[in-house]
């Protein structure tokens, strides 16, 4: 029997928030956030988790970034909103419920707005939120750790995209097990 607050594959949906274009020149670290995105997109396909990604005001924003875009699992649903947290937006709401998973693993920016807000109002909502430290920022790096310690006092559980998918994976034995562990080889020469 596995602990409950280890994240289950099948239970588990990918949240990604608003990793588009117009931040790739004012969010602090963007390359790092980009390589650790770009690896939970590609571990949650090989492994068959879920994904919505959602685009805050993309006719101001732009789109998803490309590098993200082009590794988005077949299937995952992309999702326009305009209220901070993504649990304001009626359509997400639908398709999460849609996917009968309770565990939701949120990547993505900006750390002290759309992802501390949508944090909150999940965990409101009873889901159990883990937050891969490694995928989010902020334009300014001063608004990060206020807003981790604010969704930590939540009940919000901290993680990184390769924890969460070694979690996700489970074991050696696991038939995507190689692959997973040369995607993760590889991520390291990003980050």
């Amino acid at each position: 029997m596995r602990n409950p607050r280890l994240l289950d594959r099948r239970r588990t949906v990918l949240v990604v928030i608003d990793v588009q274009e117009r931040y790739r020149r004012v969010l602090h670290d963007w390359d790092r956030v980009i390589a650790a995105c770009d690896l939970l997109l590609r571990g949650a396909d090989l492994l068959g988790v879920p994904t919505l990604i959602t685009e805050q005001y993309p006719q101001g924003l732009g789109h998803t970034a490309d590098e993200l875009a082009r590794h988005a699992p077949k299937g995952s649903r992309v999702i326009e909103k305009r209220s901070l947290s993504c649990h304001g937006a009626p359509e997400f709401v639908e398709s999460l419920r849609a996917t009968g998973r309770r565990q939701i693993l949120v990547a993505g920016i900006e750390t002290h707005a759309c992802v501390n807000q949508t944090v909150h109002d999940l965990l409101e909502a009873g889901h159990q939120v883990h937050v891969a430290e490694d995928t989010t920022s902020s334009r300014l790096a001063r608004d990060v750790a206020p807003a981790w310690a604010k969704m930590l006092g939540a009940g919000m559980i901290p993680t990184t995209s390769e924890q969460a998918l070694l979690e996700l994976v489970e074991t050696a034995e696991a038939q995507e097990f190689r692959s997973l562990q040369s995607m993760l080889k590889d991520a390291k020469r990003w980050q």
